[in-house]
């Protein structure tokens, strides 16, 4: 937990209980279904609950805003965004449905108001959101291609709607088709842990 506190210094009590008691619920629940590799649940709040929350450092969501999260599995990135941002409306949807339930039970344990689990692929998913966020689910241009539909017209926040992509590795070949509008955030400028160093948050307006 001390590494979420090192960068985000702002966070309420309540915020800090739900961080907290992050750590218990998915080491409990991943004994059960695997929503983490087994070896990596010990890094649990570097690997993805930091991870996660690298997308805020891109942007700070407006209150009132919606985030689609796609590939959810069991809630990464959605419940440290969701914890980060209680004021914004976020609803995680995957396709494995012991993945969303999961994520639905640590929810329920922490109190989140402001999120809602969905058992469906994101072909189904019908509404439109200020922005679609997914870690690494499929490449780009096929994501792209399947939350175009969801993407509202109108904006509310500092950056125009799309999609807010967490990746690793390299990722040149990927974003060509969107090179002249893509952003790539080199996530070792946020965070200063080695596990960061070829990771990247990737911002698509649509």
């Amino acid at each position: 937990m001390e590494i979420i506190n090192k960068y985000f210094k702002s966070l309420t009590a309540s915020q800090i209980a739900q961080f907290e008691a992050l750590y218990n619920l998915y080491f409990d629940w991943n004994s059960k279904i695997n929503v983490i590799s087994r070896k990596d649940i010990e890094n649990l709040y570097e690997h993805h609950i930091l991870h996660s929350l690298a997308i805020a450092q891109v942007i700070s969501f407006k209150a009132g805003s919606s985030v689609l999260d796609v590939g959810t599995g069991g809630g990464f990135p959605g419940i440290p965004l969701a914890i980060l941002f209680p004021e914004v409306n976020f609803v995680l949807i995957d396709s494995i449905g012991k993945k969303i339930k999961v994520g639905m039970e640590i929810s329920n344990a922490i109190g989140l108001k402001n999120i809602v689990l969905k058992h469906e692929r994101v072909q189904d998913e019908k509404d439109k959101f200020d922005f679609v966020v997914s870690r690494a689910v499929m490449p780009l241009d096929d994501l792209i291609k399947l939350v175009r539909k969801n993407i509202a017209k109108t904006g509310k926040n500092a950056l125009p709607n799309g999609l807010i992509c967490l990746k690793g590795g390299e990722l040149q070949h990927e974003i060509l088709p969107y090179k002249n509008i893509a952003e790539t955030y080199e996530i070792s400028e946020f965070f200063g842990e080695e596990f960061f160093k070829t990771k990247k948050v990737v911002y698509v307006p649509i």
